[in-house]
């Protein structure tokens, strides 16, 4: 009876003792799992998001510098039809001056247009810095200095680019082409960029005063730099570019050669990115580049470079939050409700806000909020720029069109193919008399608000803008998900844009603006649509025929509805497959520049919509060639 009592007491401490151990383990194994598996997932997602926001930055600065570059090249090659064409003589050398004056003006990234005879002759333009165009004949416009390299050029040879030129007035690339007329070798034409105006592009692309853009030679000769008066590292340039990087005076690029490579972005390094860590001034920055070749007969390298103290910086937090959390182990408990509702909330969000981005509902997405646990917080701040970066993209690529895609399948719906398409033309009457009296910015925001109308009437029918022409635009129906009511879809479409120009011109004119007149024209025909392009420069597109037939129907409206505000002219292979109810009026059988028949042409009634009747079995009653 004494010793019960005890014994019972002592059970009762060891079982609390097994209990309390027991529990303690299992909160101490379940807390390092749970510290493992956060730090784990913070640690991919940061250098997952590193790794998106290098592919989205070169990828932006490559296409930057290849469009600049890509727009010399195919005015050189357009120049160059001309000339073969008869359209330019080159003979005629004032003549052929003026004409290359026209091409130079029409495109701000040429520099340097010129023609070589077969005897070394030279003549050209050369646009000045302050934009003034100087004809020279027989000569050079830089006091006799070097403004290109011609090339071995055969008669048959494609677009060719030499090595950079650098003379007083800057450093140029130039492209070259042989001029071939009537089978017989006539000259060379060369057409040169400024890098200055390559660099202009890039360095829009600069983040901040803690980002530097840059390009440099095969032979690190540094060419471009965004940072030309206060380096990232403080300080000035050294010397002017290009320079050698050893000699300009950036501590970042002359460490290049010390870089260390990360090898775990597999997805950045597939597509030619590298991502490495650069020491100097006693500061760690991570630089991301790519090679660009075919425009010189070195590669160029693109890349930016930043303080690399926002992401080594969490790396290090991590990996030290993890031995906190370990030699924490007695307050485990606590910390793990504190930090699961700190984290719990942040990733729901999180999750809910990426739902968002994977249906492309970009418009919803919500900034994430700043948290005080910095790996959420940086998880954020670069979850925020990789949506700044899609949207950004998302501008350039159209959503209906991006979205059809993604429903139908990319590698299926994009393959080229042949299909029968109903085409919409637009194209603004007098646009250019009207722009005079704009100014640049006014000029675009006259056009946005025009296309803003047009690409919504084109989407709620569900078609597909294809590009936009100057004051034009070009969209397609039936492709690429196919239906069987293209033409009427399309022809809807056109009344839909003539009631909102009309309504738009009410309001222009009372608030003493200038009323605008639109000229629509719609063919129906068998065309090739699908992805063409090159390498990474694919572009869903339509090409054929018929796409040429449904653009040149406009030169018919000058004709058949000079004075009208909206004018909407038709071709009867798409007339044809319209319900009755349409109204419409046979303007004639017309002959179109390029074709060797006839096109019946109909002129559509803009502003008063058909009731569409119920469709029968065997399709609408197909019209009659005349009424």
């Amino acid at each position: 009876m004494v010793f019960r009592p005890v014994w019972g007491r002592r059970r009762n401490m060891a079982l609390t003792r097994i209990v309390s151990l027991s529990f303690g383990a299992l909160v101490a194994v379940a807390v390092s799992l749970v510290l493992y598996m956060t730090v784990k997932a913070n640690y991919e997602n940061t250098f997952s998001l590193l790794g998106d926001k290098a592919i989205l930055i070169t990828q932006s600065m490559e296409r930057q510098v290849r469009s600049h570059l890509d727009q010399v090249e195919m005015a050189a090659v357009g120049v160059k039809a001309l000339i073969e064409e008869k359209r330019i003589a080159v003979a005629d050398v004032d003549r052929l001056l003026d004409d290359l004056s026209s091409a130079i003006a029409a495109n701000t990234h040429i520099t340097v247009l010129l023609v070589t005879d077969p005897k070394g002759d030279r003549n050209g333009v050369f646009r000045a810095p302050n934009g003034r165009l100087w004809p020279f004949k027989r000569q050079v416009p830089i006091d006799g200095q070097q403004i290109h390299h011609l090339p071995d050029l055969e008669p048959t040879s494609r677009p060719t680019w030499g090595p950079l030129v650098q003379n007083p007035m800057g450093f140029f690339a130039n492209v070259s082409v042989p001029l071939v007329v009537d089978g017989t070798l006539v000259g060379y034409l060369t057409a040169s960029s400024s890098i200055a105006s390559i660099g202009e592009a890039i360095e829009k692309l600069d983040d901040g005063p803690d980002s530097t853009t840059f390009i440099l030679t095969g032979d690190d000769l540094l060419i471009v730099h965004s940072d030309k008066h206060l380096l990232t590292t403080g300080g000035q340039p050294t010397a002017a570019l290009p320079a050698p990087i050893s000699a300009f005076g950036d501590p970042v690029l002359a460490n290049l050669a010390n870089k260390k490579v990360f090898s775990g972005f597999r997805h950045a390094a597939d597509l030619g990115i590298e991502i490495a860590a650069i020491e100097a001034e006693g500061d760690e920055f991570l630089m991301m580049r790519v090679p660009i070749t075919g425009y010189s007969t070195q590669p160029w390298m693109v890349g930016q470079y930043f303080r690399a103290a926002t992401v080594s910086r969490e790396i290090r937090r991590l990996a030290g939050s993890a031995v906190v959390g370990i030699g924490a182990m007695v307050i485990a408990v606590l910390i793990a409700i504190w930090l699961g509702r700190r984290v719990a909330q942040p990733l729901r969000v999180i999750a809910e806000q990426s739902e968002h981005v994977g249906r492309l509902a970009l418009d919803d997405v919500q900034p994430l909020p700043r948290s005080r646990v910095k790996e959420i917080d940086q998880v954020a701040l670069a979850f925020n720029a990789m949506v700044i970066g899609l949207q950004a993209m998302n501008t350039y690529v159209p959503r209906s069109l991006f979205n059809k895609l993604m429903r139908l399948g990319v590698d299926s719906a994009a393959r080229p193919r042949e299909a029968e398409l109903t085409m919409l033309f637009t194209d603004i009457v007098g646009f250019t008399a009207l722009s005079e009296n704009l100014s640049a910015a006014e000029t675009a925001q006259v056009l946005n608000d025009h296309f803003a109308i047009l690409v919504d009437a084109i989407e709620a029918e569900g078609g597909t803008v294809d590009k936009f022409i100057g004051d034009g635009m070009l969209a397609f129906w039936g492709a690429p998900d196919s239906r069987p009511d293209h033409a009427e879809a399309a022809v809807r479409t056109a009344q839909k844009i003539g009631l909102a120009l009309r309504a738009n011109n009410v309001r222009q004119a009372s608030e003493g603006g200038v009323p605008m007149r639109l000229r629509i024209d719609i063919h129906t025909g068998s065309v090739v649509v699908g992805n063409v392009g090159a390498l990474d420069r694919w572009n869903y597109t339509i090409v054929g025929d018929a796409v040429n037939v449904c653009e040149r129907l406009q030169s018919l409206g000058r004709e058949v509805a000079a004075q009208d505000e909206v004018a909407i002219l038709a071709s009867s292979e798409t007339v044809h497959r319209l319900p009755s109810g349409c109204r419409r009026e046979l303007v004639g059988v017309h002959h179109l520049r390029g074709r060797s028949g006839d096109i019946e042409v109909w002129k559509l009634d803009p502003f008063e919509p058909w009731t569409v009747p119920v469709r029968e079995a065997g399709g609408w009653p197909q019209v009659p060639a005349a009424q």
